[in-house]
């Protein structure tokens, strides 16, 4: 067994392991805490919503613990087990050219990864969210959303697929620098296109008809100098119980969203804390600062894998035989979350940041009071915990812990919004 299977076998059982040992802190701090809400919520929440949170956040800590051994079974099937070099061979079999073979081995790594996720997925919505009455979505809808999905990525991934590998093979020293053009120009594409051709594919998008609110959140944006190609209301009941309201697109083709279950909910004075929160990612350039460091992320690791690419040790010490670019290129792909794992909680640290800074500039716009209003009603109706680990939430949570939240906002009570 050479010297990078051990480093690689020990960084996944390392990886696991923490992943394990935090998601049992999580259950036993929910668990210990179920009884009753924080002292800061016990005249917001009633304690049977909270134990119903408690119940939620538990039960998803067993389904992400199966997971986590899923997982790394799978990625242990793909690399030393054998898996890579049978969808390499079969591939090979056919005698198409290299470019081809390559595009069909990287799609059918993906549809497989995603096939073998399926029953995760079918329990996740038809047991778990079913069970706590979150789930709306029937299986003619679920079923039809695998299809969009998997036609999506057939549509969308061939292309991008073998422009990757045409570069890694025909783009010289260079070829890293090239790929990493393409992808961001992909991602941009993408993330432009999104609103307008790909989210109505799944859900129904209708513009807000409630007049009052639209003065406002429109009095709202021009305050702020936001211009969007509108404002829509999501059929987010059809799948889901949960709310949500977020921008979407990228330059001037921006749109604001609104779950109608959202809208359901909140008062309009909610509704507008909530926007004016969303609207200030945006004034504090969370998403550039949150796209420059995707694109300085894939540089670098583009890269590493320039240097990968012609080290035998690197394919062989994960169980594949005949080494060429595209097998690096989904190697990589397969391994790099593994090494990246322990970036999280910086990720996760820049990301709460981000919340807290969101949080004061919605504060300035208006009475914090309807935030944290807000914030309660949403924590109550999506069964979010109110008591997580720390060190679980300083790993894993991109948004601050409930009473650190309310904190923070309610510390800005006296403040006069400008």
């Amino acid at each position: 067994m050479s010297s990078f299977t051990l480093l690689f076998l020990a960084t996944l059982a390392l990886s696991a392991g923490i992943r394990l040992w935090l998601a049992q802190r999580q259950r036993n701090h929910v668990l210990e805490h179920r009884n009753a809400p924080p002292a800061a919520f016990r005249d917001k929440i009633p304690a049977s919503a909270h134990q119903r949170a408690a119940d939620y956040t538990v039960a998803k800590i067993r389904l992400e613990t199966l997971d986590i051994f899923i997982g790394a079974v799978v990625l242990l099937g793909w690399t030393l087990g054998g898996g890579l070099d049978l969808a390499d061979s079969a591939w090979r079999n056919l005698e198409l050219s290299p470019l081809t073979t390559g595009v069909g081995v990287l799609l059918t790594v993906f549809i497989v990864s995603q096939l073998l996720d399926l029953p995760l997925s079918v329990y996740h919505t038809f047991g778990l969210e079913q069970r706590f009455g979150f789930n709306r979505t029937s299986p003619k809808i679920f079923i039809s959303d695998l299809l969009k999905q998997g036609i999506l990525l057939l549509a969308l991934g061939t292309p991008l697929a073998w422009a990757v590998l045409w570069l890694l093979e025909n783009a010289g020293a260079l070829w890293w620098l090239y790929t990493w053009a393409v992808w961001m120009g992909f991602m941009l594409l993408m993330m432009w296109a999104y609103p307008a051709f790909i989210a109505p594919l799944f859900n129904k998008f209708q513009p807000l008809a409630d007049e009052g609110l639209r003065d406002r959140v429109l009095a709202l944006l021009s305050r702020n100098g936001f211009a969007s190609q509108g404002i829509f209301v999501m059929d987010g009941s059809r799948r889901s119980g949960h709310g949500n309201a977020y921008f979407t697109g990228l330059g001037a083709n921006k749109r604001i969203v609104f779950f109608d279950t959202l809208l359901d909910k909140l008062t309009h004075d909610e509704i507008e804390a909530v926007l004016a929160h969303e609207l200030g990612h945006f004034k504090r350039r969370h998403i550039h600062k949150r796209i420059l460091l995707t694109a300085a992320l894939t540089l670098a690791g583009l890269a590493i894998l320039g240097g990968l690419l012609a080290q035998p040790w690197f394919y062989n010490g994960l169980g594949v035989s005949q080494p060429s670019s595209y097998m690096g290129l989904i190697l990589f792909l397969l391994v790099a979350p593994v090494f990246n794992f322990f970036m999280q909680p910086v990720m996760a640290w820049l990301m709460r940041k981000h919340e807290f800074e969101a949080d004061d500039f919605a504060a300035r716009q208006s009475d914090p009071q309807n935030l944290i209003r807000a914030l309660v009603k949403l924590y109550e109706e999506n069964a979010a915990t109110l008591t997580p680990d720390p060190l679980y939430s300083a790993y894993h949570d991109s948004h601050p812990p409930a009473p650190v939240r309310i904190a923070h906002l309610s510390a800005k009570l006296n403040v006069q919004p400008s």
